[in-house]
């Protein structure tokens, strides 16, 4: 079973030292490390070797390497790893494209690898990126221009050398229409950048942009403009694109597996955002459709890394001979991040579903207590908030700070929103409380459904209540099966609808289906991402993030005043009013969480120490700072 449904923040994640545009780039920023104030917008500040969320940067500027790698680490041997979930364009069932900034086609995975940013980030702080091919960067006073100063040293995989130029077209392209819609959304207040000189690139931003912004753009992969002249960015390609970063594309195996080779001449190897970093000689994806086929492979050594996902498997399964004679070693990793919000996301734009009763109703349907002791060995815990696992997650009644932000809707928005925020019910743990499904049942009349003759709910439009599950496969078919079987004790008539993982893919971004299981990765300080999954100009953009298709003035300007916050105690208060805000709408049925992630590996890694809990994930983390211990891979046999 896949408990961690399609997680949408992946499309966008961490790649070995760089931060991409999104969900996952919500804890870049806008301000350089404290100084003297500037006087006037025309004036800019000292060259700074990084940025932080709000001005505080854990390495100095001289700083020779992160304190989380080993800098004398060997080079070599391969890591393998599975890949078994789709999103955005990338579809992790299969790939038919290496060009995964196109809404076109199923994008391989990994491809994040062979870019290099202006700024790379770092794995032991919440929100800070240091300088890559920028060298340093300068901003105005009023925060509207930002200019990169860059290495002269920087190269393309080709030896052609990468400019300012190159920066300025790949925010653009990144811009138009050729690009995937998230990246549209998300660089909407990026104005445009300009060419000062050939290693010199001035951003201009919109006044009103958000906090993170600046660091949004200084983070986007760059790609040469020289090679775009004779092809078509829009198109699915099985060429490899030219990249600048420490990887390549090496060989493909199509829909099967792509590999990608280390650049020994890699530019920036010695910089201290690279030393330490990239000591694997190849790094394999393996694709498989099946999940079971994806464990057995790596019980049989087809891979080398997988984190786990499914409760069952790593409460019962993990007692192969590998495990029992220590040749796979398996361990449980803190998630010090806010965990994400997941669950089966309702789209508001059906008819059926444009009632908030009836979501509430909808989302009493899921019996936790019985799923995650029967499901999943009681290794998950309900996720009640969208900011789960953090210190953002609404409690109690709104404080003082918050009723400030919430006031001007006070009869626009729900009562509820100005008490205790909703909560999912703890059950009985049969799997159909009568209690709670009692108070469902209430919430369907109130919102005007009446039973039809044949016992079927009946909304006061006349339409039938039928609701479909959309998925792609059957991993969480029987923790779906616990709601609709449910949903038809209320006279709601549901089905699971499982269909082509390139079929869901498009369906998902045409917003075609009633519901679907979904994770976004919430970041430790969240911004302009949030109008991507819950503004109300997303709601109606094919491609956006929004599956619920969340529309609330509300909801925006609390998202304008988390864009806003100039403290994190301001951006904590506004999240908590956005929790708020979204909680009382029931845009979802609440899944779980775990605070924790499962890895097993075999026996064959050398690495610095434990996996830092502020890292996006373990296996990216591996990725980039492990290596292979040669002695421990011969007593393997690879």
């Amino acid at each position: 079973m896949r408990e961690d449904p399609v997680d949408l923040g992946r499309r966008l994640t961490l790649s070995r030292r760089h931060v991409l545009a999104g969900a996952a780039v919500c804890g870049v920023s806008t301000m350089l490390p404290r100084g003297r104030a500037l006087a006037q917008s025309g004036e800019f500040g000292p060259e700074s070797h990084g940025l932080s969320i709000f001005g505080d940067l854990k390495y100095p500027s001289d700083f020779k390497r992160f304190d989380y790698v080993n800098p004398d680490a060997p080079v070599g041997g391969e890591f393998s790893l599975q890949i078994t979930s789709t999103s955005g364009n990338q579809n992790f069932t299969t790939f038919d494209t290496l060009n995964i900034y196109s809404q076109r086609g199923n994008g391989a995975a990994g491809m994040s690898l062979i870019y290099d940013s202006l700024m790379g980030g770092s794995l032991d702080e919440p929100d800070s990126l240091y300088g890559l091919v920028a060298k340093s960067v300068r901003r105005s006073a009023d925060g509207l221009l930002y200019r990169f100063k860059l290495r002269p040293e920087a190269r393309f995989h080709d030896g052609s050398l990468l400019t300012a130029e190159d920066v300025v077209f790949s925010l653009e392209t990144l811009k138009s229409p050729k690009a995937h819609a998230i990246y549209r959304i998300a660089l909407d207040k990026v104005l445009g950048a300009t060419m000062l000189a050939p290693d010199e690139v001035e951003f201009r931003f919109a006044p009103g942009r958000s906090r993170e912004l600046p660091l949004v753009a200084a983070a986007l992969p760059i790609f040469s403009k020289a090679y775009y002249a004779t092809r078509d960015f829009d198109a699915g390609t099985l060429e490899s694109p030219l990249g600048s970063s420490g990887y390549r594309v090496d060989k493909l195996d199509v829909g099967r597996s792509i590999t990608f080779r280390r650049v020994a001449d890699y530019w920036a190897k010695n910089l201290p955002v690279a030393i330490g970093q990239g000591n694997f000689e190849t790094i394999r994806y393996e694709y498989f459709r099946d999940r079971e086929a994806a464990f057995q492979g790596f019980t049989a050594g087809a891979f080398t890394f997988r984190e786990e996902h499914t409760s069952v498997t790593w409460a019962t399964r993990y007692d192969f001979p590998a495990i029992r004679d220590g040749r796979v070693k398996r361990e449980t990793v803190i998630d010090g991040r806010p965990s994400g919000t997941q669950g089966w996301f309702l789209n508001t734009r059906r008819p059926q579903f444009r009632d908030r009763r009836v979501r509430e109703a909808m989302a009493l349907a899921l019996d936790f207590e019985w799923v995650n002791r029967n499901l999943m060995y009681g290794l998950r815990k309900r996720t009640a908030s969208y900011f789960e696992n953090s210190p953002m997650k609404a409690e109690g009644k709104p404080s003082p700070a918050e009723l400030a932000l919430l006031e001007p809707f006070r009869g626009k928005i729900p009562d509820s929103v100005f008490d205790e925020p909703w909560l999912p019910p703890v059950s009985d743990g049969s799997g159909q409380d009568r209690n709670i499904l009692r108070r469902a049942s209430q919430l369907l009349t109130a919102a005007g459904a009446k039973r039809g003759a044949d016992n079927v709910l009946v909304l006061p439009d006349g339409t039938r209540m039928q609701i479909e599950f959309l998925e792609f496969d059957n991993a969480i078919s029987r923790h779906t099966e616990s709601i609709i079987k449910n949903l038809r004790l209320l006279g709601i008539e549901g089905n699971i609808r499982v269909i082509d993982p390139s079929q869901f893919q498009r369906r998902q971004q045409e917003f075609d289906f009633d519901l679907l299981s979904a994770r976004f990765v919430m970041s430790m300080a969240p911004g302009e991402s949030l109008r991507a999954l819950f503004g109300s100009e997303a709601a109606k953009t094919n491609g956006s993030r929004n599956l619920a298709g969340v529309a609330d003035s509300a909801a925006d300007a609390m998202i304008s005043a988390i864009i806003a916050a100039k403290t994190r105690e301001e951006l904590t208060i506004a999240a908590r009013a956005l929790d708020r805000v979204l909680r009382a709408g029931h845009y979802w049925i609440p899944a779980w969480f775990s605070g924790e992630h499962f890895i097993a590996y075999w026996d064959m890694f050398g690495r610095p120490g434990p996996i830092p809990p502020l890292a996006q994930s373990p296996g990216s983390t591996a990725i980039a700072t492990w290596w292979v211990d040669t002695e421990k891979a011969r007593r393997l046999g690879r």
